[in-house]
């Protein structure tokens, strides 16, 4: 018994320095493509290859002059930051990073819960108290509106990606990761059944993890820098950690929740099945996801806050209940049939749905420049 929670711990302080240790490098790989995107090096002075930059944005983070603001609640002040980044270090230690037992004859997760999808995403939605908290704790109305404005975000969009993967989960029957990916080994990738309900998890993902287009709670030509215009030091930077681990964290769930998770080709090379090798299939399609906010980092603009809510409850919302309800009446009335019908009726929609939206944008177009003229 001791020897099991002793592995647990190990396995927890693993997980926590490996992503923090991906934090650090993924804020020189974010700089380095952003230069590339905008035609410039991006860091490459400190240490060979500018390799050394995150140990010196580190030391700068925790040398630099700590501010005390005078109207700041100190206590929830304080606080802010570690629930942040808490919640985001815990909600990875759900996902499966491979089969039972190959990590060392240990399994290669921390904990495995028959909920865990549900764990997930509660986990994930209390990091808002630690941006709401660290807003409103600092005694100030920039901060305080950033807050405001994650809260409101973060409410709106949660209740489309819950409703994204309630379809998912009817097909499955299961919110075990491990079932989850079981089942999709079986059947194939759930992005093949639900594409719609990936293009709506996939885009509450960016709002919920306050990435570009969605980043209006520290929009710094509104707000200085949101909720973290009063913030310096450590307490910045641990706000920074939570933004990036969110991000890692939510590429994780999308490869174990669409694209089959850990489970890699079903190949044998010198008697070893290569599709099931821990960590490598996982890390590789988590790095994929974590390009793709980069560069919707660098090619879209900011949304304008009431554009952001009018997309989440006019748009997102009504999708992703509509993909729910499909899939309900499709396992409620063919139950036996195989899901690759589902598939094509999914595919059907979100084509459907890029059609008219992008004729809806068309259309609107000359309308803007009508009533500028």
């Amino acid at each position: 018994m001791l020897i099991d929670i002793l592995i647990v711990l190990l396995k927890a302080v693993g997980v926590a320095l490996g992503l923090l240790t991906t934090f650090a490098y993924m804020t020189l790989i974010e700089r380095r493509l952003l230069g590339r995107f905008q035609m410039r090096q991006g860091p490459n002075r400190v240490g060979p290859l500018g390799l050394a930059q995150p140990l010196a944005d580190a030391i700068k983070s925790i040398f630099k002059e700590d501010v005390n603001i005078t109207l700041a609640d100190k206590f929830v002040y304080w606080i802010a930051p570690l629930i942040a980044i808490t919640m985001s270090l815990t909600a990875f230690g759900a996902i499966p990073a491979g089969p039972a037992g190959s990590l060392f004859g240990t399994d290669p997760w921390v904990f495995n819960l028959d909920i865990g999808l549900l764990f997930i995403l509660g986990v994930t939605s209390m990091g808002v108290y630690g941006i709401f908290l660290g807003g409103w704790a600092s005694g100030s109305k920039y901060p305080l509106l950033g807050g405001l404005r994650a809260s409101a975000q973060v409410i709106s969009y949660e209740l489309g990606m819950g409703l994204s993967v309630l379809g998912l989960l009817i097909l499955v029957g299961s919110m075990n990761l491990l079932e989850i990916v079981k089942w999709q080994t079986e059947n194939g990738w759930l992005v093949l059944f639900q594409c719609v309900a990936f293009m709506t998890f996939f885009v509450s993902a960016f709002a919920e993890t306050n990435r570009s287009p969605f980043d209006l709670p520290e929009a710094e030509q509104e707000l200085v820098a949101g909720f973290l215009t009063e913030y310096s030091s450590i307490k910045w930077a641990l706000f920074q950690m939570a933004e990036y681990v969110a991000m890692i964290t939510a590429s994780a769930v999308m490869a174990t929740l669409f694209f089959g998770g850990y489970k890699g080709p079903n190949l044998e090379i010198a008697g070893i099945n290569i599709g099931n090798i821990p960590f490598i299939w996982l890390y590789a399609k988590i790095g994929v996801f974590l390009f793709i906010f980069i560069w919707v980092r660098a090619t879209l603009p900011r949304m304008r806050y009431d554009k952001l809510m009018q997309f989440g409850w006019k748009f997102l919302f009504p999708v992703a209940l509509g993909n729910t309800l499909v899939a309900a009446a499709f396992r409620g009335y063919f139950p036996k049939d195989t899901p690759w019908i589902l598939g094509v009726i999914s595919l059907v929609a979100l084509i459907i749905i890029f059609a008219v939206t992008s004729r809806s944008t068309t259309r609107a177009a000359p309308a803007r420049a009508n009533a500028g003229d």
